[in-house]
């Protein structure tokens, strides 16, 4: 049996054990393969084991970094490792073996981590489910039967597991967000450009889209922005600079904060009756905490707020793939992808440029909307999703019915977190509640670009008003 405590400390606690010598890197290793042997027959979160590489970065020497010897796992859609398939979770990337790092792969090795796998994503990650052709789906472990969450839905069932304290993920409309609300888990989205997209892009999405993880403690999640974070040479833009360390606001008095409270979505739709009760007690949690609760919602009229990720991911779909292809020496193929992501890709091909800057222009209005809101406001509160966790099969991309498929994921699924990947503010989801049926159910914090320092010091008061990291699901013990 190796390291047996493995499962009652975070990565920051794990790293400290590593420091002080009371376990090496090969003991966590061993405690990480362990559990994936164990468990994820049945929960399929890790696509690609990395086992020789994490025993051959052990053996070559860690670099002594904030997270020396922590096991970790990257998201398998866009971040690169040399020499390991990168899919996308699509046939046709999935021979696709790259011959470098991406910038953010060789920030997590400079940090100490100990790459050990990839972790499921649906298709192209535009989904809210991680259900892909190519992997099968990933399961939730609080319930078999219920979706993890997507995009980076193997991330999240991989640390609600107990894999992993913590593991890499992307959010381009909520893809941090989504599943770690529907797995308990602590998700913060950076703003925009906080980490790298390097060297292959400056930007993704648009500039909606970031890397960052999802973790246990905030502490964490902390922490690893810190080692990560900040911009490489030849980027097209920069965050916000940070005063201090991230790690030094856990702790810290947040002050009185102003924050506003929606329990509908932005245009004052209702959402499910238990997604609003968690808005609502979080809302009681925070005033309980001496800060200032209103009820109130930017005004986003005349702007379409879905308009955004129905054009920009379409170009982006048919730009990738039709990449691909081209360097496998031929066309794109309906069979190279599943017929949601080949119908969505022929309108990118259809697409103007008038079209996608037409939408770019959109996005800049809703991000002049909401910071004239945050000027009255220091966040806003919101659901993270608009219902609790997804049955899987209730989202499949075996259709090609796009308009069906884009307004199930944007008006009954997750109307709420796409907001803030178009404004590139900061947001989290906090596991603050569960449903009747004793599922996740992640309320929303949203901010604006730099934002993420107030976000850490309230969620960890919260984390310390209502401890979340010891509840474990069944099929995570």
């Amino acid at each position: 049996m190796a390291f047996r405590e493995y499962d009652q400390y975070d990565a920051t606690g794990l790293a400290a054990l590593v420091r002080q010598r009371q376990v090496t890197p090969q003991e966590l290793l061993d405690a990480a393969i362990e559990r994936v042997e164990a468990r994820d027959g049945t929960i399929n979160a890790v696509v690609t084991k990395m086992y020789d590489q994490a025993r051959g970065s052990i053996a070559a020497g860690l670099p002594n970094g904030p997270f020396e010897g922590v096991p970790f796992m990257l998201k398998d859609l866009g971040v690169l490792y040399a020499g390991v398939r990168t899919s996308n979770g699509s046939r046709i990337f999935a021979d696709f073996v790259p011959d470098h790092d991406s910038t953010l792969v060789e920030r997590y090795k400079a940090a100490g981590l100990v790459i050990m796998g990839k972790t499921n994503t649906p298709e192209l990650g535009v989904a809210a489910t991680t259900e892909p052709l190519l992997f099968g789906p990933t399961r939730n472990p609080w319930s078999l039967t219920h979706s993890a969450g997507g995009s980076s839905g193997g991330a999240a069932a991989a640390v609600a597991a107990g894999y992993l304290p913590m593991a890499h993920a992307t959010d381009g409309g909520g893809s941090i967000r989504i599943p770690a609300s529907m797995c308990g888990l602590f998700g913060l989205k950076p703003s925009r450009a906080r980490n790298p997209a390097g060297p292959d892009l400056g930007e993704g999405l648009a500039g909606m889209a970031t890397g960052h993880c999802v973790s246990r403690s905030v502490r964490d999640s902390a922490a690893l922005l810190d080692a990560t974070h900040g911009p490489a040479v030849g980027d097209p833009y920069a965050a916000p600079p940070l005063a201090r360390p991230l790690l030094d606001e856990v702790g810290a008095a947040p002050g009185r904060l102003r924050i506003a409270m929606c329990t509908t979505d932005y245009l004052g739709n209702p959402i499910h009756p238990e997604c609003a009760a968690a808005v609502q007690a979080a809302a009681r949690l925070c005033a309980s905490l001496g800060h200032d609760i209103e009820e109130a919602r930017p005004d986003f009229s005349g702007l379409p707020l879905s308009r955004a990720w129905r054009v920009i991911p379409a170009a982006n779909l048919w730009l990738n793939v039709s990449a691909r292809a081209r360097a496998l020496g031929r066309d794109p193929l309906p069979g190279d992808v599943e017929p949601l992501t080949w119908a969505w890709m022929q309108e990118g091909r259809r697409l103007t440029a008038a079209d996608y800057l037409e939408t770019v222009s959109i996005m800049h209005g809703l991000g002049r909307r909401l910071g004239a809101f945050l000027e009255r406001y220091d966040l806003l509160l919101t659901a993270t999703l608009a219902r609790p966790p997804l049955a899987l099969g209730e989202m499949r991309m075996t259709s090609d019915d796009v308009d069906r498929y884009v307004a199930f994921l944007f008006d009954e699924v997750a109307p709420l977190t796409p907001l803030f990947n178009q404004t590139g503010g900061a947001a989290m989801s906090v596991p603050l509640a569960w449903s009747s049926e004793g599922l996740p159910l992640g309320v929303q914090f949203g901010g604006g670009l730099g934002d993420e320092p107030t976000l850490i010091r309230l969620a960890a008061q919260l984390e310390q008003a209502q401890p979340w990291a010891n509840r474990r699901p069944a099929n995570g013990e």
